[in-house]
């Protein structure tokens, strides 16, 4: 079974037990994140697809780590004595699917 979601303007595809890189948002470690903008859900022959979403559908997801990326962007010009360098550390959170839940459905 997979469903996929939207995250801000973006795609992923969700399976349970697999771990996903979101958009940043205000979230403790070990907190349980609700995504409720399901583009579709697969489940072995049954493919449900939204227009534009699958209503009452959800992908549930426990917070497990808040990593950050540092990206350092340099220019450089030979003999001319210019240098620049700047840095950009953009934060993301990493969940890790526990349920993918059809519309009416509640958790084990």
């Amino acid at each position: 079974m997979y469903a996929i979601f939207e995250d801000g303007s973006r795609q992923y595809r969700a399976e349970v037990g697999a771990t996903v890189t979101i958009d940043f948002r205000e979230v403790e470690v070990g907190k349980q994140i609700e995504l409720n903008k399901v583009l579709l859900v697969a489940s072995g022959p049954d493919v449900t697809i939204g227009q534009p979403t699958v209503a009452g559908a959800r992908v549930l997801a426990q917070v497990v780590d808040l990593p950050k990326v540092k990206t350092v962007t340099q220019k450089f010009r030979r003999r001319k004595n210019y240098r620049r360098l700047k840095g950009h550390t953009q934060p993301h959170v990493r969940v890790k699917v526990t349920h993918i839940l059809k519309s009416g459905e509640n958790p084990a």
